[in-house]
């Protein structure tokens, strides 16, 4: 069975549920799949360490703070030097998520973060694959309505608690990215 690791970093809950929806659909596409959630301190335990090391791919999730990652995902993503400099993680799959208050609030900027990351460490990357929500018939719940191709988006109103979002639509691109990712490590891995 392929393994997908999801290491990220959630400030409030939002990005949490966006992990678990992502979690989800590489679970129902066959892959196992494991959540590390970086703390509060920008730490994971060094058996988290060992899962990315073992992994066929890994999901990388941050909320989007002032246009970038959350400090603590940067303070994980600086402590990956160590794998980077082995090149432990290359020809891994890579993907990623964000979650932010706002339908643009510069998400895609930490989507190019990410990607730069996994490009650092000589990944692969993998895209979500939907077509966009954008005709005039699309409503707020559709699939991939934030219109997101390089990872996934999703938004939670900035007043909306975790159970509040992100909304049923972004959740439901979530696991469909998670299925997709799970397909392209079993066709490439």
């Amino acid at each position: 069975m392929k393994k997908v690791a999801i290491v990220y970093h959630s400030g409030y809950g939002h990005t949490t549920k966006a992990a678990e929806a992502v979690h989800a659909g590489i679970v129902a596409a066959g892959a196992s799949s494991e959540l590390i959630l970086i703390d509060a301190e920008g730490n994971i335990s060094e058996a988290a360490w060992e899962t990315l090391a073992a992994a066929d791919a890994i999901v990388f999730g941050s909320p989007t703070y002032m246009g970038t990652v959350s400090w603590q995902f940067k303070k994980f993503a600086d402590a990956s030097s160590k794998p980077w400099y082995s090149q432990v993680w290359k020809d891994k799959i890579a993907a990623a998520f964000t979650n932010s208050a706002s339908m643009n609030g510069d998400k895609l900027s930490t989507l190019h973060y990410l990607f730069t990351l996994s490009q650092q460490h000589s990944m692969i990357w993998v895209g979500t694959g939907l077509m966009p929500s954008n005709s005039k018939a699309a409503q707020r719940n559709d699939i991939n309505y934030v219109a997101s191709f390089s990872g996934l988006m999703t938004q939670s109103p900035s007043d909306a608690s975790p159970e509040e979002g992100p909304l049923p639509g972004d959740l439901e691109t979530a696991k469909l990215f998670g299925k997709r990712i799970a397909e392209v490590v079993a066709k490439l891995k």
